[in-house]
């Protein structure tokens, strides 16, 4: 708009300056002016006109004003007098007084003709930023089937495959499809053909699309990338005009990459869903599937896709001949995480002392993303602190902000804390006193963002994580060290005094002990899988839930899911019990430290468990060995 007004010779914010210049001075001008010292009232004329006392009246029509002058006296008088003066003429002529008659340039004529022409040149300007708007979106509905995707002749990313770390399986069989790009002849010599699509698949945060970007980077041919959810408009037709008009140019500049980011936006399943299908959507998919193996080749084409969710997409996607390889990059291992830290470390001023072993060793389960902003979090604590290098305590509190919440005020001395400190020490005494348990890392009753009152954190073994192959003992040990919070609740306040403090984990016992009953098989009904995991109702599938066993077997599960949180319970209050001094001891040094490392806890029992004579019976075992 102001770009239209600068091609007329001045723009918006001038025109309305001049305006409202040109409507302050109009009223200016025809402000009415107040009685000044030397002015004279119209009475007041009248009787000197009487008295034979004014020498000369020049009267001014226009401004309804006269100019008076007296006898005996040089300067001039002005009076307000009326439109029409009858009795003033009058008065003049009966006492012989010289007068006349001269009108001034009437203004206001001429500040209203300039105010009604302004007005109907921002009519016109109006009007034609009208016109021109119309004329764009009429060019831009000739547009609308146009491809958005980006376009570069030669990708530069600024990434290639040195700087992507942790998904070392993922980067071989890409980079097959690079030297593909760069060498055709070695691979058609024995009869191989390029593939057709490769489908990046794993969680959010893995680096799917830094892969592409990389292999952008590193086969240096022209690349197109577009998002899937640019193909789906609100008018049927336009997605596959667009997915057309995107291959059209991929074949005029063959061999090339086309990145498509988030596929599952328009791959997914036809025909499922509340009410049928996706008109639109599913059109955008049909031309798909054909323009990447239709009756037409497109040869010299590498279509590349990411997606978390390949679950939801349609199976005629995923067939060999459009994507031919399916990669999976999934959650660095302890070799992946320490290479992205070593990546993300390099622009980074990080401590002597902070061991990015270490590192990698505390955060399993941590995607790439994850990795990246722990750095990131920790040199902003780094610099708010005023430090010159990342240490080690910046790294730790990093750690907890992204996997626990931001750290708040400490509580003060009161019951309350009191409560959270025999509740975190419930946990973290089970945690060191099951043999089938993961160690403790650190225990602390600072308080949280998100209502966490304080927390007690293990050191996971990564291989059962990366496997998944939890032991049923190890399942029963969670459960004890999840109600460990509240047997300690009850042991020491009594069960009235119970809080819900201990509800997010009494619903994590109750979940986790019905998987071990209904999906695990580790209960008394045997090896059965009587329950599956949640299916979408969006993709179609268990609109209508219908149970997968009769009802006296949904008693029996009720039964089973109980016993086994009863009985760890029961486990939890027993040891709580028998090392009641121990706790509290425990409990003394956290309200004294508010944090206690796991190295410093484990010495704390160890040191108690020394210290205690041996029981009787552990004697007799001593002298029978």
């Amino acid at each position: 708009m102001a770009q239209t007004f600068k091609r007329k010779g001045m723009s918006l914010g001038a025109t309305l300056a001049l305006s409202s210049s040109l409507l302050f001075t109009w009223s200016l001008l025809n402000r009415p002016v107040q009685a000044q010292s030397n002015s004279l009232s119209y009475t007041q004329l009248l009787e000197k006109i009487e008295a034979g006392e004014v020498k000369h009246v020049e009267i001014d029509p226009t401004k309804n004003r006269a100019q008076v002058k007296l006898e005996g006296s040089e300067t001039e008088q002005e009076v307000v007098i009326f439109e029409r003066n009858p009795e003033l003429i009058e008065a003049l002529k009966a006492n012989k007084v010289g007068f006349g008659e001269q009108a001034s340039a009437d203004n206001r004529m001429v500040f209203s003709s300039v105010a009604n022409l302004l007005l109907i040149l921002l009519v016109v300007i109006g009007l034609m930023m009208i016109i021109k708007r119309s004329s764009q979106s009429a060019g831009n509905a000739l547009n609308f089937g146009k491809s958005k995707a980006k376009f570069q002749m030669e990708a530069k990313t600024g990434v290639v495959f040195n700087d992507v770390a942790g998904v070392e399986e993922a980067k071989e069989e890409l980079q097959e499809v690079v030297t593909f790009l760069k060498q055709p002849d070695r691979f058609t010599a024995i009869g191989a053909k390029i593939p057709r699509g490769v489908l990046l698949v794993g969680p959010p945060g893995t680096g799917k699309t830094l892969m592409a970007k990389a292999i952008a980077g590193e086969a240096g041919v022209p690349f197109f990338s577009i998002s899937g959810s640019e193909f789906v408009e609100m008018f049927v037709g336009v997605g596959a005009s667009r997915v057309r008009d995107l291959f059209k140019k991929a074949k005029e500049n063959a061999p090339c990459l086309v990145f498509i980011d988030e596929i599952d936006a328009v791959g997914r399943q036809r025909g499922t869903g509340i009410g049928g299908g996706n008109d639109e959507r599913e059109q955008t998919l049909n031309q798909l599937l054909t323009e990447m193996d239709g009756f037409e080749g497109n040869s010299g084409i590498i279509v590349i896709a990411a997606t978390n969710r390949p679950d939801v997409l349609d199976q005629a996607l995923l067939r060999p001949g459009r994507f031919d390889r399916q990669v999976m990059v999934d959650l660095p291992t302890y070799k992946g995480r320490l290479g992205i830290l070593e990546v993300h470390a390099r622009d980074k001023k990080v401590g002597a002392d902070v061991s990015l072993e270490a590192i990698a060793q505390r955060t399993p389960g941590f995607s790439g993303a994850d990795l990246a902003n722990l750095l990131n979090e920790a040199a902003i604590l780094t610099a708010r602190r005023r430090k010159e290098a990342i240490t080690p305590l910046e790294v730790n509190d990093a750690i907890d902000r992204i996997t626990i919440g931001l750290t708040l005020n400490p509580l003060l001395d009161s019951k309350k804390k009191r409560l959270i400190a025999y509740h975190e020490t419930g946990h973290a005494l089970l945690m060191t006193l099951l043999k089938k348990s993961d160690p403790l890392n650190k225990v602390t009753i600072i308080p949280r963002s998100g209502g966490i009152g304080g927390f007690a954190q293990q050191v996971f073994n990564e291989d059962m994580i990366d496997s998944g192959l939890y032991s049923r003992a190890w399942l029963l040990n969670q459960i004890t060290i999840l109600l460990g919070g509240r047997a300690a609740e009850e042991e020491v306040f009594g069960y009235a005094e119970v809080t819900k403090g201990a509800s997010g984990d009494i619903e994590s016992v109750a979940k986790l002990a019905r998987e071990m009953v209904t999906r695990y098989g580790m209960s008394d009904l045997g090896p059965l899988a009587l329950e599956s995991g949640n299916s979408e109702v969006f993709l179609g599938r268990d609109l209508m839930t219908r149970s997968e066993y009769s009802e006296e077997v949904a008693t029996q599960i009720d039964r089973h899911v109980r016993e086994i949180a009863v009985r760890c319970h029961e486990q939890a209050r027993k040891l709580l019990r028998e090392n009641r001094p121990l706790m509290d001891k425990l409990v003394d040094v956290l309200l004294d430290q508010e944090t206690i490392e796991g190295d410093q806890f484990r010495k704390i029992v160890t040191d108690y468990q020394n210290s205690q004579p041996s029981s009787p019976v552990d004697l007799v075992k001593a002298g029978s060995a």
